[in-house]
């Protein structure tokens, strides 16, 4: 498809899905597959864009094989179905290149790039940076912009994404401030003809910044229940606030609260940064996995440095899945 038409189907559910591991640590590619026939077959016909490799899929705890393998199996097993931005974060540009350009050769739609981590570049190496790697893949082969200082030390601002969302295949932008007035500011600056802005923090900040114009939301319950997420959006497109924030509350609300317990029972975050207050860290991944598996999926592991849910956790969330009427 054309960049255009790419950009167009920026909207919608964007799952970061899962990478399932197997119990010695090795990359369950079967299951890989297995989990991407199910979403691909859920979503056929309706606006969703699957995202291997992002955050959620334990990226920077494989090795590129690995990561590679993973984005092919997605495109085969999709088929077209879904759109497909597939992570192709790193630190450093030279190897961001190998990885876009890897992905466009397997076939997918276009990549999601994460914040170059670890050393913190100056706004004018950000540019460059996302600059370069569109320059050495196709123009018609997309670029969504992963805007997470959570995971990555640092965050675009409104006037810098503004200068990025020119170049023409940056077509996105997943913004994970969780502070409405930056999301405006973001909103306001970057010219939609330019590049759209999707929220990366889920269906309760989707409703909320959909009131500013935002036309979808990454979700990660999407793994195990793309219907919640996807009901949350029609009711989002028919302006139908009142069902949004119900299914919100009723269906999404009590597996955000079981994770923060787990935060709590595994604490404390190690990290510096305080985003979300106490309770927070990444123990939705080992939740989101352990649903999985409870609703037949293959949810697998995760690797470490992240641990895992004990039984009574897992005893825990099968009644919180009965609560949210996946089970």
């Amino acid at each position: 498809m054309t960049i255009d038409e790419l950009k167009g189907r920026m909207k919608g559910i964007a799952v970061v899905q899962t990478t399932p591991f197997n119990k010695d640590g090795s990359l369950d590619l079967e299951g890989m597959r297995t989990n991407t026939r199910w979403l691909a077959e859920y979503s056929a016909g309706k606006d969703f864009i699957l995202i291997p490799l992002g955050s959620t899929g334990e990226f920077y705890a494989m090795t590129d094989d690995e990561r590679k393998s993973v984005i092919e199996a997605v495109v085969e097993e999709t088929a077209g179905r879904a759109v497909i931005l597939a992570g192709a974060g790193a630190a450093g540009t030279r190897l961001g290149i190998e990885l876009c350009q890897h992905a466009q050769r397997a076939g997918a739609d276009g990549v999601q790039v994460v914040l170059p981590y670890y050393h913190i570049p100056q706004e004018e190496g950000m540019y460059s940076h996302y600059k370069t790697l569109a320059e050495n893949v196709d123009p018609h082969f997309g670029i969504m912009v992963y805007n997470n200082p959570t995971v990555s030390g640092s965050w675009i601002n409104p006037p810098l994404m503004k200068r990025l969302a020119k170049i023409p295949n940056i077509i996105a932008v997943k913004e994970n401030t969780v502070d409405v007035f930056l999301f405006y500011a973001m909103s306001s600056v970057v010219d939609p003809e330019d590049a759209v802005i999707l929220t990366g923090s889920g269906e309760i900040a989707g409703t909320y910044f959909s009131v500013f114009g935002c036309p979808g939301f990454i979700s990660f319950i999407a793994n195990f229940t793309p219907e919640i997420a996807h009901s949350v959006y029609k009711a989002l497109q028919a302006n139908d606030f009142a069902t949004a924030v119900d299914i919100c509350k009723t269906r999404v609300e009590p597996f955000d609260v079981f994770v923060g317990k787990l935060q709590e029972k595994y604490g404390p975050h190690t990290g510096t940064a305080r985003t979300w207050g106490s309770v927070e860290g990444f123990m939705y991944l080992a939740a989101v996995k352990a649903a999985m598996d409870l609703v037949g999926l293959r949810g697998g592991e995760v690797r470490l440095p992240l641990i895992g849910l004990d039984n009574r956790d897992k005893a825990e969330l099968k009644d919180v899945l009965r609560e949210m009427g996946v089970l």
